[in-house]
């Protein structure tokens, strides 16, 4: 358990670095449609020249933990974006975002997800990446499915606890088909997602044109796919070949700073590689510096803006 000196100093820096990730562009917060069809929306990004940012753990920062509601919706007050998150299940049967196996690095609480029941996992709090209590707690998946509709897509990834069809009727519940793209790691998953949820979109790496036959000969359609590319090679190719199939292209500029792209801009003061991204391709950037690479995207003409696509920002 943290401290009470350091509760106590984590609150007042929370409340201080917040705002000015919130003020970054000014507004209200950005909405993206999560009804309709997802792929359409794609399409029409893709036609107008844009790039989307997806927010790896929903894009955290100082004050504002992964995987938190706060911290989301700080990001859609910055850029118009999706939210990448980890959906877990206690031994009781309640799917709930976290990301590691245990509750030690990212709340208050310890031991293993798969040990601790809900009701003690939601009287914790949420710590920042230095470590930093936040007033904020570890939301439902439920709870976190509805605060995203009608603001956002939601790129799922299902953690070893996560129940796949439970998750899934979840979805389904709170009407987000449209809203969600699920992550598979093996062509088993993909094509077990598939068969529980025909109408969902899949994230399924793709490293070559043949990646994508392999996966459609399986059984699932090339409109289902949604093609991640890696997170160290650019392939402008491979981005042409798949786009000749229609299919939405992601790559991930995040990971270890001291190893990912997104810490080599950063080092370098390279952000413009991010528009560069786009301009080669890729449709959905990836990251952990969301505010970073939407900024990049703006200023190179490359960012949705208000009105485009369905995308809107709230006030206007």
């Amino acid at each position: 358990m943290k401290s009470k000196a350091l509760m106590m100093a984590a609150s007042a820096a929370a409340v201080l670095v917040a705002a000015p990730a919130i003020a970054q562009f000014g507004g209200g917060p950005w909405e993206m449609p999560t009804d309709g069809d997802l792929s359409t929306t794609l399409d029409c990004l893709e036609a107008e020249g844009l790039t989307i940012i997806s927010a790896h753990r929903g894009g955290p920062s100082p004050g504002l933990p992964e995987n938190a509601i706060p911290t989301m919706d700080a990001v859609l007050h910055a850029a118009p974006a999706m939210m990448e998150i980890d959906v877990a299940a206690s031994p009781d049967g309640v799917h709930y975002l976290m990301h590691d196996r245990t509750l030690n690095r990212t709340t208050t609480g310890e031991g293993t997800v798969s040990d601790v029941p809900w009701e003690e996992v939601s009287q914790l709090r949420l710590v920042d990446e230095a470590g930093w209590l936040t007033p904020y707690k570890v939301p439902t998946f439920a709870d976190t499915l509805a605060w995203a509709k009608g603001k956002t897509v939601l790129q799922v990834d299902f953690k070893r606890t996560a129940d796949f069809a439970t998750v899934i009727s979840e979805i389904r519940e709170a009407e987000m088909a449209s809203g969600v793209i699920l992550i598979a790691y093996t062509q088993a998953q993909a094509l077990r997602l598939h068969e529980l949820a025909p109408e969902m979109l899949i994230s399924y790496s793709v490293n070559a044109p043949e990646g994508l036959d392999e996966i459609v000969a399986a059984g699932i359609p090339a409109e289902s796919i949604v093609a991640f590319t890696g997170t160290r090679t650019v392939r402008p190719d491979l981005y042409e070949a798949l786009d000749a199939q229609d299919v939405e292209v992601i790559f991930g500029t995040l990971g270890r700073p001291d190893r990912s792209l997104d810490g080599i801009f950063a080092r370098f003061g390279t952000d413009e590689r991010y528009a560069e991204l786009g301009e080669g391709g890729v449709d959905i950037i990836a990251t952990d510096r969301p505010r970073a690479a939407a900024a990049a995207l703006a200023a190179a003409e490359r960012l949705p803006k208000s009105g485009t696509c369905g995308i809107n920002r709230g006030g206007n």
